[in-house]
């Protein structure tokens, strides 16, 4: 009886034991449920090396949990993402630019972030105040600063010295006095981006607002309004502005600048390394940069907001906090040669500039300078519709269509009616 009792209270042991061990396991977190986070960028692959260094600190961090990276080009993106809220299986983490943000928090698809800062006031103070403000919708903040932008004044300092002029631009007068003086046969004397109201800082150094303080109505067809894209019309006609400035959008007009032939961009700071790599002529003797007149820009920037279908918000508020900490924020920066918004990376990539490419700094010096002074920047939700409504009409002016007070008229018409539905 001993004998066979002896065995079956060893296996009982064993049985236990076996047990036990299995609820362990499944208590530690290795063998806990895997989670998972998704995160979408927009048209930034050459980073994929940083990216995979992001999952794995991560990934230290909470090993219960995998993260996906997705990156789709900038036409392909909204599709992508549209389609996957459909589904039901949205990215937790999206990456967006300009103002497709305003469209997704207006419609309810992002998570207000701004709890989540109350309750971390150090990632707030991190950022660039102005820079951080640019992702506010009805007073909520909903995105965090990826990589920033805003425009400034390109100048070709060898077309400036043929036509004797001694700097950059102070005024719009001054602006299209010094276009006139620079262009003859195939040279024009000022050319700007025009996308994404790119071009704003045009109007906004003149006094003239797109909209009213309260955002209902349009505010820019006044006498001034109409002064301003009537001389915008004529220098256009007589070659004083280059007429790609109007119906290209940014291989185009870049290019027209890289060729030599042009005095004056109105561009954001990524035009600065697209120019250089197409145009050997480009150093700091012969490439100036300026704010333009007025201090007046408008942002391009990229950033970081939560999927409101995100399974897993709290984890993707980690990750956004652990990836624009000055830590993180300093390796993109090294590596892109492009400003986060946080304070103490941008300081340091500047800093290291300075010695190391001193034109590509007094390129994005300016670009925490005047933060104060951005336009083009309304916080609409329809946002898309308005350009589509105002944009033609300028296009109908500048290129000689139509006079600017009818077309300003005509645009105004229209942006009251998107506004007002």
């Amino acid at each position: 009886m001993h004998t066979l009792r002896r065995p079956l209270r060893f296996a009982a042991q064993i049985g236990l034991l076996a047990v036990a061990a299995i609820l362990l396991a499944l208590a530690t977190p290795a063998a806990a449920e895997q989670k998972k986070l998704s995160f979408l960028t927009w048209n930034i692959s050459d980073q994929a090396d940083l990216f995979k260094e992001w999952i794995a600190e991560f990934k230290k961090r909470h090993p219960d949990v995998d993260v996906e990276w997705l990156d789709k080009k900038g036409p392909e993106l909204p599709a992508f993402y549209q389609t996957q809220v459909i589904a039901g299986t949205p990215p937790d983490i999206i990456n967006t630019q300009g103002a497709l943000w305003l469209e997704y928090a207006a419609g309810g698809g992002l998570v207000d972030l701004t709890p989540y800062l109350d309750k971390d006031p150090d990632v707030r103070k991190r950022f660039n105040a102005d820079y951080l403000a640019q992702w506010k919708y009805k007073g909520r903040n909903y995105m965090l600063p990826f990589y920033i932008s805003k425009t400034l004044l390109f100048y070709n300092k060898t077309m400036f010295k043929e036509a004797a002029i001694s700097g950059p631009p102070q005024s719009f007068d001054e602006l299209l006095a010094d276009a006139k003086k620079m262009s003859k046969g195939e040279k024009t004397g000022f050319i700007t981006l025009n996308f994404d109201w790119l071009y704003w800082p045009l109007f906004r150094m003149n006094g003239v607002d797109l909209l009213t303080p309260d955002l209902r109505k349009a505010a820019f067809d006044t006498p001034k309004g109409v002064q301003v894209l009537d001389a915008l019309a004529k220098a256009t006609n007589d070659g004083s502005i280059n007429k790609i400035a109007w119906t290209g959008r940014w291989v185009e007009p870049n290019g027209a600048f890289a060729s030599g032939n042009v005095g004056m961009l109105l561009a954001h700071s990524p035009a600065f390394f697209f120019i250089r790599g197409q145009a050997p002529w480009v150093n700091a003797d012969t490439l100036g940069v300026a704010q333009a007149p007025g201090g007046w820009a408008t942002p391009n920037s990229h950033g970081l907001g939560i999927s409101k279908g995100s399974k897993h918000p709290e984890l993707a508020w980690e990750f956004l906090k652990m990836v624009t900490s000055e830590d993180w924020t300093s390796k993109l920066s090294e590596r892109r040669k492009v400003l986060t918004g946080n304070i103490a990376s941008d300081k340091k990539l500047l800093d290291q500039l300075g010695k190391d490419d001193p034109l590509a700094a007094a390129v994005l010096q300016t670009q925490v300078e005047d933060t104060n002074k951005l336009t083009g920047n309304w916080p609409l939700a329809n946002d898309a519709r308005v350009k589509e409504a105002f944009y033609p009409e300028i296009q109908n002016a500048v290129l000689g269509r139509k006079p600017a007070a009818q077309a300003l008229k005509d645009a105004e018409a229209k942006v009251d009616r998107v506004l007002g539905q």
